[in-house]
């Protein structure tokens, strides 16, 4: 599946067709170089699923918690994870991923490729694509 993000302006749309089109999958990689927009469009998910708190990277904290305020998934915790500073797959063993992976809550992860062996097997993995007019292109299988 794709969906084409023209600009920015466009972003709560895009994210708006992502999110009925979760259906079961709780657990999604996101794969993008640095700078095409894989904050960005974490932030307009949750914010179109209600969360009330300001959407961060989470780049030194590993994970930040949000809670949903919409939906099927209003007071449900959301798991964002940046794993680019980690540095061995250890320190994700440490922080006890496996809680959050397996919860059944909505876990959207930023540079899943140096976690790559601990990804579930039923993970969506996202990719996002900078074209050359600017636009993005968000490409993912269920």
């Amino acid at each position: 599946m794709e969906i084409r993000i023209e600009s920015l302006n466009h972003i709560h749309e895009a994210a708006r067709t992502f999110i009925k089109e979760i259906g079961s999958h709780r657990v999604f990689a996101f794969y993008a170089t640095m700078g095409t927009g894989k904050t960005t469009f974490i932030k307009a998910v949750c914010e179109e699923l209600g969360v009330a708190e300001v959407v961060t990277s989470p780049t030194f904290a590993i994970v930040n918690e949000y809670t949903a305020g919409e939906g099927e998934w209003a007071g449900e915790p959301i798991f964002h994870f940046d794993f680019y500073r980690i540095k061995k797959l250890e320190e994700v063993y440490d922080m006890g991923y496996e809680e959050y992976f397996y919860s059944g809550s909505l876990c959207f992860i930023e540079w899943p490729e140096l976690i790559e062996d601990i990804l579930p097997d039923d993970a969506v993995r996202v990719t996002i694509t900078e074209q050359t007019d600017g636009s993005r292109i968000l490409s993912y299988g269920f």
